[in-house]
């Protein structure tokens, strides 16, 4: 595990000279004084690691000194070749690249990690987007994926989705685009408002499929200066919980059966689950627990719960219970009829069936 810790260490004062002690630190997610001790333990081993006071302080490997660590085990090249999104690089218009990537890569691998990579390869495939729906791909995402690599700022045209029926508004907006995200099979683009003209310097997300234009931002020459501190996998988990918190606009008391309230997580809104759970009450006399669900609407809590069938009865609001028992008489008269062919009265003898004719001698019968 140490072992492990040290090499990487010394990989990541080798590619980005110059980082501190809390920096390593929040990397390797051990403490400074780990940091330092490790230090001490790469400069025993005859890695030159040394430490700089000051303003643009930190740590360095000793000018010329190039560690010999870089070799991949047979681990870290299968990841590696599974580390691509072939539908992503496509629709990034990447795919030929990393194409040329791979084969350059697997060029420079020993013949017992070759195997090793290509195997992974025949043995795994991630299929971003969801069942029964092929998302198709931006017109625009290349031209977009160009601007983030190269930080050029953008003015895109877009189609604001109407509220409650209204209809959609185009909008025109010059933005910083910061970083993409697949998400379900659907992109997005992560961007900062740039300061002045009335705008507040903020961050807003676009879905790309919305973009229906975009042009280099007027006035606009030279690349923005893209804040370092910027993570967009933090920026994005923390963003989207808080937008799917705000669709949570209703609450539905309903009573579970232990089946049902195991259940429960995999037919709502994962977003709400965890409110939910904490306002459960302790199981009744007959096992039955009582909780508040957060739903986006009656709507979607009556499909929702639907699929919990009898493991749950909705308590409030009135209107989506009385829903439930019109739905619950509606399947009680369907199902409470007679089959074809069964009797047309409980108790009604059968028929009794016509004898067969009898086999004709030294037939088969």
């Amino acid at each position: 595990m140490r072992a492990a810790r040290l090499i990487r260490m010394a990989l990541l004062v080798q590619s980005t000279p110059g980082l501190t002690a809390a920096a390593l630190a929040r990397e390797l997610e051990v403490s400074e004084r780990t940091v330092i001790r490790d230090a001490q333990a790469l400069q025993e081993a005859g890695i030159p690691v040394r430490s700089e006071r000051g303003r643009v302080g930190g740590y360095f490997l000793a000018p010329g000194y190039r560690t010999r660590l870089t070799t991949l085990n047979p681990s870290e090249a299968e990841t590696l070749f599974l580390s691509g999104l072939p539908s992503a690089l496509r629709d990034l218009g990447l795919s030929a690249a990393a194409d040329t990537a791979r084969l350059k890569l697997t060029a420079t691998l020993l013949p017992s990690l070759r195997e090793a990579a290509e195997s992974s390869v025949r043995r795994f495939h991630l299929d971003a987007p969801a069942w029964f729906r092929e998302p198709p791909t931006p017109d625009v995402l290349p031209e977009l994926a160009r601007a983030v690599w190269s930080d050029r700022a953008v003015e895109l045209s877009y189609t604001r989705p109407g509220r409650d029926g209204a209809t959609p508004a185009a909008v025109s907006r010059v933005v910083e685009p910061y970083g993409l995200v697949l998400k379900a099979g659907t992109w997005y683009v992560v961007a900062r408002i740039p300061h002045g003209a009335n705008r507040d310097g903020g961050w807003r997300t676009y879905r790309v499929d919305r973009v229906t234009a975009l042009t280099p931002a007027p006035d606009r020459d030279g690349p923005f200066v893209r804040d370092p501190s910027f993570d967009l996998a933090a920026h994005w988990e923390e963003r989207s919980a808080a937008f799917a918190r705000t669709l949570l606009r209703t609450t539905v008391r309903v009573r579970l059966t232990a089946r049902g309230l195991g259940r429960l997580p995999s037919v709502v809104d994962g977003a709400g689950i965890g409110d939910a759970l904490a306002t459960a009450t302790a199981p009744d006399p007959a096992g039955l627990v009582t909780l508040d669900l957060p739903a986006e609407s009656e709507e979607v809590a009556y499909d929702q719960l639907a699929r919990l069938g009898a493991d749950a009865e909705v308590l409030a609001p009135a209107a989506l219970r009385a829903r439930f028992r019109a739905h619950a008489s509606a399947l009680a008269a369907l199902y409470g009829a007679a089959e074809p062919g069964e009797p047309a009265e409980p108790g009604e003898p059968a028929e009794p069936a016509e004898p067969a004719e009898p086999a004709e001698p030294g037939g088969r019968g």
